[in-house]
């Protein structure tokens, strides 16, 4: 039953990605109007929400970009931080959205920085049970009662599930911000705008498959918790 939920949301997952990849292809060949690149688009943006102590920087990859609270730095992939089409704009403003958050101290955004050491940490113990289960299960079973085990996957799930729903607001109130931003500015025209639009609207379907699969495999184990104890 694992299998067969871990292969539903992976073709979920992969179209998803797929169409994602499409359209930023596909916007990435129309040039905006204003001829800004990603870079000036994320650095105005900034500006504009009083917020000087956030770098933007190129890296290398495609559809990498994130911003690092840590740094604060916002970090564009090459083909959006030179980029001077919709898709360029859309994911530029995105992650502006994120260092916008994190200046007005956006309480979803600082719940899930509060998360990330116990998402790690759920990782890391998830990651244990695995091989442990995979190279010895016999010796777990008999030093830990199934019961416990299962209980400590149940918690461990219900970690990453929180972490994948508190996730949501914080991208969909990103591209908010984003998209508010540039058609307020002028950065992009309606045509354009509908295009940025489309874009981050997919980007925001891979998280919500993500938390859905997340939800779906701690149902699964609570299931077998339940189940074992009839």
């Amino acid at each position: 039953m694992l299998f067969v939920i871990f292969i539903v949301f992976a073709l979920l997952s992969f179209a998803v990605s797929n169409t994602l990849k499409r359209k930023f292809k596909k916007y990435a060949q129309i040039p905006l109007q204003s001829s800004l690149s990603g870079r000036e688009i994320a650095e105005k943006m900034l500006r504009d929400n009083g917020i000087y102590d956030v770098q933007v920087i190129s890296v290398g990859g495609q559809l990498t970009d994130h911003y690092n609270p840590a740094k604060k730095t916002v970090n564009l992939s090459e083909g959006v931080y030179h980029g001077r089409s919709a898709a360029a704009a859309a994911i530029a403003a995105h992650e502006c959205g994120h260092a916008v958050q994190h200046a007005k101290a956006y309480s979803m955004l600082t719940l899930r920085t509060m998360l990330v050491p116990v998402q790690n940490a759920s990782a890391k113990i998830m990651n244990i049970i695995f091989f442990a289960m995979l190279f010895g299960g016999f010796f777990l079973t008999r030093a830990f009662p199934i019961e416990l085990v299962l209980l400590v996957v149940i918690a461990a799930n219900m970690v990453f599930t929180l972490f994948a729903f508190i996730t949501l607001p914080v991208e969909f109130d990103a591209s908010k911000r984003a998209l508010q931003w540039i058609e307020a500015k002028g950065v992009v025209n309606s045509q354009e705008y509908a295009m940025s639009k489309d874009a981050l609207k997919w980007a925001a379907l891979t998280y919500v498959v993500a938390a859905l699969g997340a939800l779906t495999t701690l149902l699964y184990y609570i299931m077998i918790f339940l189940g074992g104890r009839d």
